[in-house]
């Protein structure tokens, strides 16, 4: 395994070795309020987390001043604007400056803060990232990159991409294998990641041309990636301990998300109703809380709210748009662990060194001989 550089972390000025998140506060569908109480279950578990929180002043200040833990660790940004859900991306980066969402990212790009928070529109927090931080020297698309429950030991697998662009050709799902094996190296220290490809069987004959093509480019680079690959994965793979990462493109990757999601609900929804059928049930069910609260907690898809784009020239955590304060605490964490561990000038220097031993022709798609 190779030693991949470290940074330091940015630090709020007046508290030396703090890192700072940039938190746009009013993007989601349940308001700043829980935002707040999420950031504030953050720097009640971690005293190193500062913010700088950008929305309404005067609505933030109100908010703020009501939790303890969080007094004297907060700058507040005005911005007049939110950028709501149904907002076009394309209006936005044409219009959006004076919005919250657009006021977090540049507090990423001025090097304040080490990474943005946002539960906001996924489109328009991807559509501005890209075009205030800007993607990666041979970065063509970048990826939202999340973790998925699994049987490894260190509990997931990271997926990637999951929404960001639902067209990958083969060198994007090459660059996508690459930033994922850095993601899965630095935040969950894995050393030697495993890598999969999403496909729909394992035979080396099966799925389109382009994942032909890009199980040829993806075997080619695992020794200069120090990564493992694995070959082809299905969607049973998913959860499973055969992978480390799994690859796939932006429309595959939400759809088995949001499947997934849906799924863990309604098995939640299923076991409530089993234990509530009758008074023996209801017995069994109290006989076996403890298992019971073991399993909620593993499937509980809060405590990995957090899906983070690889491919820009900075970290920026996408929360769950309807995530409670749980849920946004756990997006802190991941945005904290990440900017503390320097992983976003890891990656810059894993995908650059990379791209200079990938063989020609991969930058465009095209074959090689």
């Amino acid at each position: 395994m190779t030693t991949e550089p470290n940074t330091s972390a940015p630090c709020a000025s007046g508290e030396g070795g703090s890192v700072v998140i940039s938190v746009d506060a009013m993007g989601g569908d349940r308001g700043p309020a829980v935002v707040v109480a999420g950031m504030a279950e953050s720097a009640m578990k971690n005293p190193e987390i500062r913010f700088v929180v950008h929305g309404d002043e005067s609505q933030l200040g109100r908010l703020i001043s009501r939790r303890k833990e969080l007094v004297g660790r907060c700058d507040i940004r005005h911005a007049e604007g939110v950028v709501k859900m149904d907002d076009k991306p394309s209006q936005i980066v044409r219009k959006g400056s004076d919005t919250s969402m657009w006021s977090a990212l540049e507090s990423v790009r001025a090097g304040e803060a080490g990474a943005a928070v946002s539960c906001g529109n996924t489109g328009a927090l991807m559509a501005l990232s890209m075009l205030r931080l800007r993607k990666l020297p041979g970065v063509n698309r970048p990826a939202i990159a999340c973790l998925w429950p699994s049987q490894n030991s260190g509990g997931f697998n990271v997926m990637l991409d999951v929404g960001a662009d639902i067209r990958a050709d083969a060198s994007d799902l090459l660059k996508y294998a690459l930033m994922g094996a850095s993601y899965a190296r630095n935040g969950l220290d894995i050393p030697d990641p495993r890598i999969g490809l999403l496909n729909v069987g394992t035979e080396e004959h099966k799925g389109r041309a382009e994942l032909k093509h890009a199980n040829d480019l993806i075997a080619a680079a695992a020794e200069a990636g120090h990564f493992r690959y694995v070959g082809f994965v299905e969607g049973g793979d998913l959860p499973s301990a055969r992978v480390d990462v799994i690859v796939t493109d932006g429309f595959t990757g939400n759809i088995a998300l949001k499947t997934g999601e849906g799924t863990a609900k309604l098995v939640g929804e299923f076991l409530r109703q089993a234990f509530a059928n009758s008074i023996l049930s209801k017995f069994a069910a109290l006989l076996a809380m403890t298992s019971l609260k073991r399993l909620q907690k593993r499937i509980d898809p809060r405590r990995v709210n957090g899906g983070i784009f690889l491919g820009l020239n900075g970290t920026v955590v996408k929360s769950h748009g309807s995530a409670d304060a749980t849920g946004v605490s756990a997006a802190i964490k991941l945005a904290f662990q990440l900017t503390k561990s320097g992983f976003q000038d890891r990656l810059a220097a894993r995908v650059a060194q990379s791209a200079a031993t990938l063989p020609l022709g991969t930058e465009s798609g095209e074959a090689t001989s």
